[in-house]
Formats: C-alpha cells, sequence, structure tokens
C-alpha cells in the first residue's frame, strides 16, 4: 500500500534522523500551483524547532495542504508562522513558468524560497524534487507533503499564500474566478476562457491555454 495513503498525518521521523546525525537546522519544502492553468508558481521553505514531541503536539493538525479546508489552512499557516524558526517564499510568475517550463520554473521557486530564509539550513527535505544547483545536502521523499511535517507545513505556507495571490488577481479579472478556482482548470474557468480568451496571467504554454485568442480584456472587463 502507498505510505502516504497509511499516514493520516506526518511525523518527525525524518526531521528526528537528520537532528541525531547533526544535520540541524534543516528545511522542508514543497510548492503549489504546477497544475494550474493561470497564476505564478509558489514555494514554501519552513524551518522547524528541533524535533520533540511538544513540537509534534503544536502542529497536530498540519498535514498535506490538499486534504485541508482553507479554513484549516489559513489556521495553521498561522500556528506554523508563530512556532517555525523562520518560513519564507519563492515566486516564479505563470510569464517565467512559460519561458522556462514548469518544471525548472517549480526548482527556480524553491531556490528562491532558500534564498529568502536568513537561516540557512544545512540540509533539504523536499517532496519529489531535487535542486542539483544548490549546494546544501539533501533528502527527497515521495509523498512527503503526507508523511514529513515540516514538507507539509511548507505545503501549507504556500497553499495559503498563492491563494492570496490568486484573489488579488481576481479582482483585476473577475470574469475567470480565480479567487475560486485558483487558476484550475475547472468547467466555470474553461467556459470563461472560451468566451473572452486569455489575460496575461494565463500560461500560454499550456496546450489547453495556448489554443485561445488574447482579446483586449482590459477594456472589457
Amino acid at each position: 500500500m502507498n505510505p502516504a495513503k497509511q499516514a493520516l498525518f506526518p511525523t518527525l521521523k525524518i526531521e528526528n534522523d537528520l537532528y541525531q546525525q547533526g544535520f540541524w537546522p534543516a528545511a522542508g519544502l514543497d510548492e503549489v500551483g504546477r497544475g494550474a492553468w493561470a497564476g505564478p508558481v509558489v514555494a514554501a521553505a519552513v524551518i522547524l524547532p528541533a524535533p520533540s514531541a511538544s513540537l509534534l503536539e503544536s502542529l497536530h493538525g498540519v498535514r498535506d495542504s490538499k486534504l485541508m479546508s482553507a479554513n484549516q489552512r489559513e489556521h495553521w499557516a498561522e500556528v506554523i508562522s508563530q512556532t517555525a524558526i523562520e518560513t519564507s517564499i519563492g515566486v516564479v510568475s505563470s510569464e517565467q513558468v512559460d519561458a522556462i517550463g514548469v518544471l525548472p520554473a517549480t526548482r527556480l521557486a524553491m531556490s528562491r524560497s532558500l534564498e529568502n530564509l536568513s537561516r540557512k539550513p544545512v540540509h533539504l527535505i523536499i517532496d519529489y524534487l531535487e535542486l542539483p544547483e544548490v549546494e546544501i545536502p539533501q533528502t527527497s521523499i515521495a509523498h512527503g507533503d503526507s508523511l514529513v511535517l515540516s514538507i507539509a507545513a511548507a505545503s501549507v505556507i504556500a497553499k495559503v499564500t498563492r491563494d492570496q495571490m490568486m484573489v488579488q488577481i481576481d479582482r483585476q479579472y473577475p470574469v475567470y474566478a480565480f479567487a475560486k478556482n485558483k487558476g484550475y482548470g475547472t468547467r466555470e474557468h474553461q467556459a470563461a476562457l472560451r468566451k473572452c480568451g486569455i489575460c496575461p496571467y494565463h500560461r500560454r504554454s499550456y496546450r489547453p491555454v495556448a489554443q485561445l485568442p488574447l482579446p483586449g480584456l482590459s477594456e472589457q472587463l
């Protein structure tokens, strides 16, 4: 069975193993927005305090952000920010995604989140990916946002941050309902695309988007 399906909540096992080996502080990294048709890719880096039972209890409700409601994510993002040694964000715009591709953009967002940390980690714990251009020892964990607490915390911070950005974009282009769909290809979003074409925040390199025209939306909306 997939270990992520067995895990109800992430643990501090990986963090504790690294701590016992002297690899501390360690940062958990995750991203959101890779599959969206519009908006940025956003990554977060989270450095938690040294692993302990009290830390696990403090963050007992943190899990993969995809398994949480919006209210839960917002609540636990605040708790994470208050509990963590440091959190940071890296953002790559839709234009940059089009220019370099979504996977390099994801790595770039993660690298930027690391650059924005004032305290540099000595080890990285990353969901799925590796960052070959970053000269810090790394552990890549499949389903890390379900299994590893620091990665889950990063997923929550990244998701809440990106959702807030999409709400701001929605105010500029309300026809796409970005505040609701967050730039993903929902039926409502697709209907708006067929009616109005794309806006500057859409990823033109994505096949469903590339086939649509770019009208003068600034005059229409």
